[in-house]
């Protein structure tokens, strides 16, 4: 060491141990050792860090020179095996050197904070008592990455050795002045005091022994209280009871603040719940100052919890399935809004509906329902944590609650599909209804609590949206908050209100689209819902339509196109101007074949107009066919059996499997218009439509071309051996009336 150092050093010496003597703050003291090492040291760039251990946590002392965010944010940080260079420093009790903290797992959770403030390397010795009690840690920290040389683990350790001397001071100052306080206390005074209360009080010490007892009668005690004094609680105790009790000592102690918590033995009177009160006690053994107590004062609060669980069960649980109402759900959201507030830190809240939910209620009843919703409560339980909070809050809507899923957004989103995987995975398994078995899916919405979305009912509302998208997507999914989508579906809750209004004033009706061969004979209609909007014209199905299915509205339009198609065959019967193999089709939706009263509402209306059940023509799409198999198959059966006939529309763009396609009970496949539009190129779509051909030739199915629009495409398709077609070629769909001048008068002249 040069001259000049030395003579730093040893003028800094001389400054911080005459302000410890003197009594100088501890503060101004650390500040002090960390400005000397700073101007010492070989790096003009290093920044020291002194921090005390108090408990299990470090919190700084000394930071002149590095960010007071930084040190505000790392304040009161755990010690562990992998807490950056301080609290692995303390845990280990050595030395812990990190040339470069973006690359050392020790920094793995906080190397982001430090990097943001260009902390590049971290230098950590522990600072330890005369009594070899770890006092805190010395930091060093660099803008760059490094390792210290000989000389300056050298000096670290000399001003961590006056580190040392300030804290220990500072800590025998504070029991000093605690124990003036305490020996000021009267013994007698707190012996009345205990024996007018109603309570139980103790005197342990730290270790856990009875020093004294005092109050009520002792049939709130393990054992009567001479048997009790000078006896510790460890062995008095099981290890499950005396853990939780140590542990409270301890943390008083440890907090020297008075702690309040609830807690429940086995005493004379048999199984207690407890509110317990403790408060430090210094030096209440003259004899033995140095030896900590805590007074502990109990009371007997059990009629009382029990009280006040039944009016929680009442107020806050969902009778059915025991899980939090949305009461309770809507208080612990506002007290992670308020924490996320606080922290800065990420929450997320999973919106879960389950999907055809009400088709089971519909088929088996609500008891069945019920059953189902109890073991689905189970299993959602099962797979969450304790921290967390799942609630019913609808008949089969459930919410989950994570306080904490990350420490920012993206980090949210993460875990958040990881979460949205893990409650899906619950779903796997069937559930079983007596002697039935039901594969049942889930749509999920997700709305991020952080310091954007922080209003209760708006999260609920965003997560509600999101499962609303997800159902959107085909159900059986999950889905972010957007707020695109948000707005759209407030535009078709509107829209929703205006359909139900249209219905009531009859603004619905059908219209007609023929069919011919290739003839030019017309085989049949297909039967199309229209809005004639009073101040918006006519609207196009694709806009109503999906809206209508998800308020349940469709099976009312599927009605009123019903009552059309029956009206229109009943007048061409009575004008004796088609025959029995004349058929309307008419659209039957995803939701609408998925009910389980479609078939009584189809019987109950063509009963109604004495039409027979072989004149109507059932459509479903391609992609209808792609789940659940065997379930599609019984139920187009059913359908069939009374006499109702099935065509497969915009056969070619779903994702049914075509080893399946003979045994569905279909008459009729429709090609869809996007392959007719590139039937003229002789390429791909010449060659599917003519595949779709051979493959219904093949399976005696008729078949039909849609969106036929010119005579070469009606040539090309003629000299392809197809059965019918349908297209503005022969004409646009139209009215009932405007349909039957159109039928009478082409089957008198032909199209």
């Amino acid at each position: 060491m040069n001259t000049i150092r030395l003579e730093k050093l040893l003028s800094h010496q001389q400054n911080i141990l005459s302000k410890i003597a003197l009594g100088t703050a501890l503060n101004d003291v650390l500040n002090d050792i960390c400005l000397s090492i700073e101007e010492i040291i070989d790096d003009s760039s290093a920044k020291c860090s002194i921090l005390s251990l108090e408990g299990e946590q470090l919190f700084h002392c000394a930071a002149p020179n590095i960010s007071a965010e930084y040190s505000q944010l790392i304040n009161g940080v755990h010690i562990g095996p992998n807490v950056g260079s301080c609290g692995t420093a303390a845990y280990r009790k050595s030395r812990v050197i990190v040339e470069n903290i973006e690359t050392s797992p020790l920094w793995e959770d906080y190397k982001e904070l430090a990097l943001g403030f260009g902390l590049k390397s971290c230098w950590s010795t522990p600072i330890i008592s005369t009594q070899s009690k770890i006092l805190g840690t010395f930091a060093i920290y660099h803008n760059i990455a490094k390792v210290p040389s000989t000389k300056d683990l050298e000096l670290i350790d000399y001003f961590v050795h006056f580190s040392s001397i300030a804290l220990e001071k500072n800590v025998n100052f504070l029991k000093a002045e605690r124990l003036i306080v305490d020996l000021q206390q009267s013994n007698d005074k707190f012996k009345a005091f205990t024996q007018v209360m109603p309570d139980l009080t103790f005197i342990l010490d730290e270790e856990g022994k009875y020093v004294d007892i005092y109050g009520v009668s002792d049939e709130f005690l393990h054992n009567s209280p001479n048997r009790l004094i000078n006896r510790n609680l460890n062995d008095l105790f099981s290890k499950n009871d005396a853990l939780p009790i140590m542990a409270i000592i301890e943390k008083t102690l440890a907090s020297n603040e008075i702690q309040v918590f609830e807690y429940e033995l086995d005493v004379k009177k048999g199984r207690v719940v407890f509110e317990g009160r403790t408060a430090p006690i210094n030096d209440y053994q003259p004899e033995n100052p140095s030896k900590r107590h805590v007074v502990w004062i109990a009371r007997d609060i059990t009629e009382r919890k029990k009280t006040e669980k039944k009016v929680e069960k009442l107020a806050f649980f969902d009778p059915l399935t025991n899980l939090p109402n949305r009461r309770m759900l809507t208080e612990r959201l506002n007290m992670c809004v308020e924490r996320v507030k606080r922290t800065k830190k990420t929450g997320a809240l999973f919106f879960l509906d389950l999907d055809n939910f009400k088709r089971i209620n519909d088929s088996l009843g609500h008891s069945a329902g019920d059953e189902l919703l109890v073991e689905l409560a189970k299993r959602l339980s099962s797979v969450i944590r304790a921290s967390d909070t799942i609630a019913r809050v609808g008949g089969d809507e459930f919410v989950i609650l994570l306080e904490y899923i990350g420490e920012n957004n993206e980090h949210a989103n993460i875990e958040s599909e990881i979460v949205a995987k893990k409650l899906q995975s619950v779903f796997h398994e069937k559930f079983a209804i007596g002697e039935l078995a039901f594969q049942v899916g889930c749509s999920i919405g997700i709305c991020l609590v952080d310091n954007e979305n922080f209003l209760t009912d708006n999260i609920l509302k965003f997560a509600d949206t999101a499962m609303y998208r997800s159902k959107m997507k085909g159900g059986n999914s999950y889905s972010f908050y957007d707020p695109e989508l948000q707005t759209l579906l407030e535009k078709q809750t509107e829209l929703e209100t205006d359909i139900v209004r249209a219905i009531a004033c009859n603004e619905f009706c059908a219209y007609f689209q023929p069919q011919v061969n290739i003839l030019g004979q017309v085989t049949g209609v297909e039967a199309l819902i229209r809005w004639d909007h009073p101040g918006k014209g006519l609207i196009a199905p694709n806009e109503f339509i999906p809206v209508a299915e998800q308020y349940g509205l469709i099976q009312e339009l599927q009605n009123i196109v019903l009552r059309d198609i029956c009206t229109l065959l009943n007048q061409l019967n009575t004008d004796k101007c088609i025959d029995e193999s004349f058929s309307i089709a008419i659209n039957i939706s995803q939701c609408q074949f998925n009910s389980s009263t479609l078939k009584s509402e189809l019987l109950k209306t063509i009963n109604d107009f004495n039409i027979r059940p072989a004149q109507i023509k059932l459509e479903i799409t391609e992609s209808m066919l792609s789940s659940d198999i065997d379930n599609t198959i019984k139920q187009m059966n059913e359908l069939k059996e009374n006499g109702f006939a099935f065509s497969i529309d915009d056969f070619g763009t779903g994702y049914s499997c075509l080893t399946h396609l003979s045994a569905f009970p279909v008459k009729e496949l429709k090609i869809d218009k996007s392959f007719i539009d590139k039937i003229l190129d002789n390429g791909t779509g010449y060659s599917i439509v003519q595949v779709i051909i051979s493959l219904a030739k093949s399976l005696k199915i008729s078949i039909v071309a849609e969106g036929v629009e010119s005579e070469e495409q009606f040539e090309k398709l003629k000299g392809m051996n197809i059965d019918s077609i349908q297209g503005y070629l022969i004409a646009k769909p139209m009215t009932k009336d405007a349909y039957l001048s159109w039928h009478l008068n082409n089957i008198t002249s032909g199209t």
